[in-house]
């Protein structure tokens, strides 16, 4: 069964953790506990084919910001999460994303855009269109999400393609043109 370590980044308080185990769980993470690293295992099926989804939730604090560089060396694929609540979430993971790239040597690295919290609507300091926007300069796939709406099938809908995205991308990477991507996947 083919194995995805895909990571999930982002700034502190963004819901990577809601969101990881919304997805894997189902189930909403009513209180806010900082992460330093989780490790999810989920199986999903991909193109009828069974695989293994390695999921590594870690730390957004700068505290642990020295511990990225570990978790970036080991992803093959990475889910990168800011808030649409804040402005400065958005900011943040424009440099997460040039330390994807310095880390693995490349700039073709399987990513997937989220942002979260799209059930504080009335709160949102980051419009849809800017993080389109980012995407498209990124080259990857976008998404809005919202882990606390458990009990909203779209929301449940736009975690499974997070990882459905991510597995394709990494499927591609890993099997089609190995000889094309050698530094993302090392």
């Amino acid at each position: 069964m083919r194995e995805f370590k895909v990571v999930v980044l982002g700034s502190g308080g963004v819901g990577k953790s809601a969101l990881t185990v919304q997805f894997v769980s189902g189930m909403f993470m009513e209180k806010y506990d900082p992460t330093i690293e989780d490790f999810y295992r989920k199986e999903i099926e991909v193109d009828s084919a069974p695989c293994v989804l390695e999921i590594l939730d870690t730390a957004g604090t700068e505290q642990f910001a020295s511990m990225r560089d570990l978790y970036i060396k080991n992803g093959q694929g990475f889910v990168v999460v800011y808030s649409i609540t804040s402005h400065q979430t958005f900011q943040d993971i424009k440099n997460m994303k040039e330390q994807i790239m310095r880390v693995k040597n490349t700039e073709r690295v399987p990513i997937l855009l989220v942002g979260n919290k799209v059930d504080l609507e009335n709160q949102r300091e980051v419009t849809t269109l800017e993080g389109m926007g980012l995407a498209q300069l990124w080259g990857c796939p976008f998404m809005e999400a919202s882990a606390r709406n458990k009990c909203n099938r779209k929301a449940k809908l736009l975690l499974l393609c997070y990882s459905l995205i991510v597995i394709k991308q990494l499927a591609t990477a890993l099997f089609l043109i190995v000889d094309q991507w050698p530094d993302a996947i090392a």
